[in-house]
């Protein structure tokens, strides 16, 4: 009994303090503001900002709000981390696969680029991208074209930027119907595998669905797309899609880096698979590119997503690095906007909120896939 309360006087104890601090610092935070004469409050995000954003993936103007600004920086943010998460797990599956490979040049290459990448800062790698690779790219009257209607240079990545008609939507619909059809097949084939211990051919079917459904419905909804080209006007081009250096810079940078950190997770997922099983596919006949698709990998990756969650997170807050090399992600438009208004401490909080509710959700993401693909249920 005495044991129990010495624990709760302790706890209270702790609580108190940490109540008093808090209490404390938000007095010298108040006191501090009213000193400097500025007015705590998020009324400053109603106002005109005059802020230019050049990458924007909504129409953005000067004359809009400040909020409304922040809101084109957050959406920036998780438009890279989504594309780099996607991009970093295809390159990290594959060159983790190499490092492991029989052949002794693919697997040294692989090593090579996962210590380089993971003992490099990754603002460093971001400037040598940024400052080094395409700053050196020719400037926009002497483009590089390597194929009609991309155009290379310092400028950035000219390409076509597609057009739709109504006949599109119709497209894209077939395209879901199409994956909902694969899906369907996909749990009938593997309910029949299970009854009878054949299944159907789903891949061949699969492709089959996906190539044809939205090719018919190209064909009978035609026009689907039209593409606006790049064209030169007097010192750069206009029009097209364009890839800006900063966002290029930033995708390379945190793809490689992050990649090579997913690399050594699958690395390691593949090194922990029993021995026995590949050698019992041997066996079998298994062809060797088989083996590693259905016997090797599936394990291999379901034992590195605990890890490769941590490198997700990673990947989002060092997207944050953007701020060096000049993309508009939110930490430099909000920036910006402390330095316009000295509102350090609403726009800090903001930052914490933001990539907190980012990373909880792909932690939450991440976690029920890792509880669904366990072989052995809890």
């Amino acid at each position: 009994m005495q044991r129990k309360f010495l624990n709760l006087f302790i706890q209270a104890g702790v609580a108190g303090a940490v109540a008093f601090v808090s209490w404390t610092l938000f007095q010298n935070t108040q006191a501090n503001l009213e000193a400097r004469n500025i007015a705590s409050g998020f009324d400053f995000m109603s106002v005109e900002s005059g802020l230019p954003i050049n990458d924007s993936l909504l129409p953005y103007e000067p004359s809009d709000t400040y909020g409304y600004a922040f809101f084109i920086g957050v959406l920036n943010t998780l438009y890279v981390s989504l594309l780099g998460i996607f991009a970093a797990t295809a390159i990290g599956v594959l060159i983790g696969c190499a490092r492991v490979s029989s052949n002794w040049l693919v697997s040294r290459l692989a090593a090579v680029y996962v210590e380089i990448l993971r003992n490099v800062p990754l603002l460093l790698t971001l400037f040598f991208t940024y400052v080094v690779v395409l700053a050196s790219l020719p400037h926009p009257r002497a483009s590089l074209n390597p194929f009609t209607g991309i155009f290379i240079n310092n400028r950035g990545f000219y390409l076509p930027a597609p057009v739709p008609y109504a006949g599109f939507w119709c497209v894209t619909a077939a395209v879901l119907l199409s994956f909902l059809m694969i899906f369907i097949i996909s749990r009938v084939s593997k309910r029949k595998r299970d009854e009878t211990g054949k299944g159907l051919p789903t891949l061949m079917i699969g492709a089959s669905l996906l190539v044809a459904v939205p090719s018919l419905t190209w064909i009978l909804s035609a026009p689907v797309v039209d593409f606006e080209f790049a064209v030169l006007k007097g010192f750069n081009f206009r029009g097209g899609l364009v890839l800006r250096p900063e966002f290029s810079a930033l995708m390379i940078g945190l793809v490689l880096y992050t990649a090579a950190f997913i690399a050594e997770n699958v690395r390691s997922g593949i090194q922990s698979v029993n021995k026995g099983q590949v050698e019992a596919a041997k066996a079998l006949g298994v062809k060797s590119s088989l083996t590693m698709r259905r016997i090797i990998l599936p394990q291999a990756l379901r034992v590195s997503i605990p890890a490769t969650t941590n490198d997700y997170t990673s990947l989002v807050k060092n997207s944050s690095l953007a701020v060096a090399i000049g993309y508009p992600d939110m930490v430099s438009v909000g920036g910006t906007i402390i330095g316009q208004n000295d509102q350090a401490i609403e726009i800090i909080g903001l930052w914490m909120a933001v990539y907190l509710a980012i990373n909880l959700v792909v932690s939450a993401i991440m976690n029920w896939l890792n509880a669904k693909v366990q072989v052995v249920e809890r």
